[in-house]
């Protein structure tokens, strides 16, 4: 781990996190820490810090996965494909970044300059990278079960709501099932608009069935464009049928 002591009063805000959102004390406070600094401020800060999360986060990942894949193996009768997709749901970007934000560790996050001043889009992976790392430091801190318990409370209470909300299924599949079978037609996408320099343009895609626009939504790839849409257009079916 870090080389180095962090001084007392940089550390205690981590101290009250732990104690407050996580309802622990961790024995080495450097372990969360280093689960809440990216590798930019490790390249900013080289005197004073040595060791970023992605250690962490590749330890927190395969917890995550064995966690969660345990948890639904005991607790439903599914085949292996649709299991496979409900741990995608479970365990994506936006799931454990939105867990992070609510935990309300983002201004503890140690970042660069740089990366401060970069996209939301860019924000929510770094949360995410650092849900991730916080597992594997909890696990090397506390053990096994605190660390399945901390993932019970933020990620695997999500499971009624993916499985209510069908969040678990691929959208774009999900919507042309819909529309087959309410309108006897294959939903059909479309650039409404693009904005934004080449390297950060923002997609704004509309789906059709038939002459109908029944959803519409915005993305930094049109892939990412088209499945906000086909979001939109479920919505639209559900509310309808």
């Amino acid at each position: 781990m870090n080389d180095f002591v962090t001084p007392n009063h940089i550390a205690e805000p981590y101290r009250e996190f732990a104690l407050t959102k996580l309802g622990f004390a961790f024995h080495d406070i450097e372990l969360l820490i280093t689960a809440l600094t990216h590798r930019s401020y490790v390249n900013e800060h080289r005197k004073t810090t040595r060791e970023h999360n992605e250690r962490l986060e590749f330890l927190g990942d395969a917890i995550l996965e064995m966690v969660s894949s345990d948890f639904l193996y005991r607790n439903y009768q599914e085949s292996e494909g649709i299991m496979t997709s409900w741990r995608a749901a479970l365990v994506r970007t936006e799931s454990i970044g939105d867990a992070g934000k609510k935990l309300g560790y983002e201004p503890l996050v140690r970042m660069s300059r740089g990366e401060k001043q970069g996209s939301d889009r860019a924000h929510d992976v770094i949360l995410a990278d650092c849900f991730e790392a916080l597992i594997g430091a909890i696990y090397l801190d506390q053990g096994y079960e605190t660390a399945k318990e901390f993932i019970n409370q933020h990620i695997l209470s999500k499971i009624d709501q993916i499985l209510e909300d069908e969040s678990w299924r691929d959208p774009k599949s999900h919507l042309q099932e819909l529309a087959q079978k309410f309108d006897n037609t294959t939903p059909v996408y479309r650039v409404i608009k693009e904005e934004g320099p080449d390297h950060d343009k923002l997609f704004s895609v509309g789906v059709y069935v038939g002459p109908h626009l029944r959803g519409s939504g915005t993305g930094h790839s049109k892939q990412e464009a088209q499945t906000s849409a086909a979001k939109e257009g479920i919505k639209f079916y559900k509310k309808a049928h």
